[in-house]
Formats: structure tokens, sequence, C-alpha cells
């Protein structure tokens, strides 16, 4: 089976999309049936579909969105308590949004990106010359540090607000991180301005701190 893409303990998917190859003549539906019956109480499939052999969940796709909920009520619902990061500082939303106006767009996001993380594309390409795979210790180079957030969408319901990401990808810890650093700047801790620093910095230590894992979620991918 292969899956869109992984996340950290404690992060949540409302959109996760996995693609399996099966000699199965079994309709989608009746496999979906089947796997909910035995699979653990917090995992539901909510669709399936066949698909042309080519597809792959994690290359296949053009664009994911993220969101980020914050609680900023004194005390945290229990309803909610496993899907939203507790804020119980005053937050300045119009400073949030417009230094995540500075981040939309084709940016090196390597600030934002966890501390030691790999910039190497482990896939191993098939060598045309030698007819062989080369040896996993040789990584391919991958597009490095760089993506496109193509929109940022900030807002506020009551005591819950929602920090909504759309991207071509994201990195190991990137929207965490971003959302650690926007509400950094809405409490006034940091400046708005230091967001331009930041991306030319490339410095993890230069960006604000990794939010919760709890308060994030994969909403949908498209294809």
């Amino acid at each position: 089976m292969t899956g869109a893409g992984r996340t950290d303990s404690g992060v949540h998917a409302i959109g996760q999309v996995a693609n399996f190859k099966t000699r199965s003549k079994l309709a989608p539906n009746k496999i979906k049936d089947a796997l909910n019956s035995s699979l653990a109480e917090d995992i539901l499939i909510v669709s399936a579909e066949s698909a042309p052999l080519e597809f792959d969940s994690q290359r296949s796709a053009r664009s994911k969105r993220y969101r980020y909920t914050v609680t900023t009520a004194r005390f945290t619902d229990p309803f909610i308590r496993h899907f939203a990061a507790r804020f119980s500082y005053p937050l300045n939303m119009r400073s949030m949004r417009r230094a995540a106006k500075v981040l939309t767009g084709r940016h090196d996001f390597k600030a934002f990106q966890a501390a030691g993380s790999s910039e190497l594309n482990m896939v191993r390409p098939f060598d045309k010359s030698s007819g062989r795979m080369p040896s996993l210790s040789r990584p391919s180079l991958s597009r490095g540090t760089v993506r496109t957030i193509k929109k940022i969408k900030i807002e506020k319901r009551g005591d819950l607000v929602y920090i909504d990401l759309w991207a071509d990808g994201f990195l190991y810890n990137m929207v965490r991180t971003i959302a650690g650093t926007l509400l950094e700047i809405g409490r006034g801790k940091m400046p708005g301005e230091s967001i331009k620093e930041i991306l030319l910095k490339r410095e993890r230590k230069s960006a604000g701190p990794t939010a919760p894992a709890k308060g994030l979620c994969l909403m949908n991918i498209e294809y």
C-alpha cells in the first residue's frame, strides 16, 4: 500500500489517500466495507474507487491542504482536546494575516523544516546506462527545501482559530513551524516583518517554535 504522505504522531487526517494493487474481483465498495469491519475504531475508509495502474497517491498529488487549529478558550472543550492546541494569549489576526501573505508563493522554506531533516530524496532511479538500480547509499538530490504555498487562510470562529495552508508539498514539520511562527507574531512576541529575514537566513533557529502535533490535520489532497 502507498500512502499520500506521512504525518507525525498525534497529527490527524480527514483526507488521507492511499492506493494498492489487487487481483480481487470485488467491487471497490465491497473492499471498503470489508476493510472497515476490520480496522481500528479511529480509522475509517470513506470511499474507494478503481484507478489507472500508473496512479500513485504520493507522486500524482498536485497539492495538499493542511489545517492547524488553535483554541483560545480559558479551558479546552473536552470534545476537541485531541484536535486543537490551546493558546492562551490574545492574538492580533491582522498581523498574522500580513505575515502569512509574505509566506505565500515559491520560497526556500528550510528555516521552517525540522532541524536535522534530510534534503535528499531516497527514491532509487533506474540507471539506463548500467541497467541497474543504484544503491541506497547514493541518494538522488530532490527539489531540496523549495516549495510553493498557494494560499494561507486564517480565520477566527469564536474561541477557535483556523490556519489553512495549500501548497504543492510540505517539508517535515513545516506546517507546525509556520503555525508556531504565526502565533508568535500574533501575540506580539515576534515582529511580522521578521518573516522575510527568516526565509533569507534559512536557519531553523530564526523561526518560531514548532506548534503541538494535535492541532494539525491533513484536510484534502488534489490530483
